[in-house]
């Protein structure tokens, strides 16, 4: 095996405990959401639920408060729960700091003693978490679709494929774009706990002004700054389909992000 493919896999089975409890983990999510969904609907609560919300809440959901309160929207909540996205965010900008670490830690002097072009370092962190964003996305779609099949009763409706796979298209999106963020901010930090701080706390802040936005008319001015509001999950779960404008956004500034990491990592003193 060439160098590259050699990186590229010592770098997976560093964090394979990892990425494996997170795919457990995201699985066993889809399951138990749809073991909920299944026991609300055969209790007819959502009617109930629906009727209880505070009208804050019904203001935040807007159009989209009947298709969230119902069995495809508990499904569907896998795929924009804080909690999900945080955690997939969190680890693209693990994976994209990486660089940062082996910097810190001496381990990139080590890789660039040996025949291996500079840029198949941050190349690797690339493929990196598209294979991550795309194994996790994957095993959540499978066990949508198979949680679906075992347990959702006949009288249900179920979110269709189609919404399923926008809404994991769109989440891998936003992945890429917070990774190529933080793997610009790491091109030019000396210390990745530094640079995944930068990177989160952005991230949190983004995240925060999506959600003021959406309550607060106001802030809708300034919504745009975050890459959070082009996941827009409670359309899609209204059965629209994915904006395309929305995944140029996304693209375009992981696109961005990648280059400007490339161009400071390779102008960058790489000493400690």
């Amino acid at each position: 095996m060439n160098g590259p493919w050699l990186l590229f896999v010592h770098s997976l089975k560093r964090m394979r405990a990892l990425l494996l409890a997170m795919a457990v983990l995201l699985g066993l999510f889809q399951f138990l959401l749809i073991l909920i969904a299944t026991a609300l609907e055969r209790s007819h609560a959502f009617t109930s639920i629906t009727q209880m919300l505070p009208p804050f809440a019904r203001e935040f959901l807007g159009a989209s408060a009947a298709n969230f309160i119902s069995f495809g929207g508990m499904v569907c909540q896998g795929y924009f729960h804080p909690v999900v996205i945080g955690s997939l965010v969190g680890l693209a900008i693990a994976i994209a700091t990486m660089p940062t670490s082996e910097i810190e830690s001496g381990f990139m002097d080590l890789l660039l003693s040996r025949p291996l072009a500079r840029h198949w370092i941050m190349t690797r962190a690339i493929l990196l978490t598209v294979f991550c964003s795309l194994l996790l996305l994957v095993v959540m779609v499978l066990c949508t679709w198979a949680g679906m099949s075992a347990f959702a009763p006949r009288s249900a409706v179920a979110p269709p494929m189609r919404t399923i796979l926008s809404m994991a298209i769109n989440l891998g999106l936003l992945m890429l774009c917070w990774s190529g963020i933080a793997m610009a901010i790491g091109a030019a930090s000396r210390r990745r706990g530094v640079a995944g701080s930068i990177a989160g706390l952005l991230a949190l802040a983004a995240f925060l002004l999506d959600y003021l936005a959406r309550a607060w008319p106001p802030a809708e001015s300034v919504a745009w700054l975050s890459p959070f509001r082009y996941y827009n999950a409670l359309e899609l779960i209204r059965g629209f389909a994915i904006h395309p404008h929305d995944l140029l956004v996304l693209g375009g500034i992981a696109s961005v992000g990648f280059i400007l990491a490339y161009v400071l990592f390779a102008r960058r003193d790489l000493s400690r």
